[in-house]
């Protein structure tokens, strides 16, 4: 609504949404029906648009002064980037507290942290999320088929 989109359209969506099931097939056996009762469709060609959209005020929230950015992209997956260490656990911090807000979390299983530039070889600070979880630091990030590694004191994209 706050993007002043036609009615219709909201109402398509929200009928598109709204009295959902789903089940688990593994092999040949289907699991009991689930109701669907938040997000939006594995698969539908809509996901993507519509995690972006409702993760929008995330990105504006940003401070784009400190040069920090905020990139959405597949369905569920953010990147964050800083030039500092303090700077980017701030970040983290301030994305916690809107997807917080949004009834979101982040997977801290699937978290981490790369230094690149010319001094990503040097030992950092932990970041620590709100909660206490303390995100890795790591070489390689490996996500949709894409390496971002660093290597002898650069860093370079695969």
């Amino acid at each position: 609504m706050k993007r002043n989109l036609p009615v219709q359209l909201l109402g398509l969506l929200e009928n598109m949404l709204f009295d959902c099931y789903s089940c688990v097939k593994w092999e040949n056996i289907h699991s009991d029906f689930l109701t669907v009762m938040f997000g939006v469709r594995q698969g539908s060609v809509l996901a993507l648009f519509l995690f972006a959209v409702f993760l929008d005020e995330l990105s504006d929230t940003c401070n784009l002064d400190r040069n920090r950015f905020i990139v959405v992209y597949a369905a569920d997956d953010l990147l964050l980037t800083s030039p500092s260490v303090v700077n980017l656990e701030n970040l983290i911090h301030l994305c916690e507290r809107e997807l917080n807000w949004l009834d979101m979390t982040i997977n801290y299983k699937k978290s981490c942290c790369l230094r690149i530039g010319p001094r990503c070889d040097v030992s950092c600070a932990n970041i620590t999320s709100l909660n206490g979880h303390v995100l890795p630091w790591t070489n390689v990030i490996i996500n949709l088929g894409f390496f971002l590694l660093f290597s002898q004191g650069h860093s370079s994209a695969l």
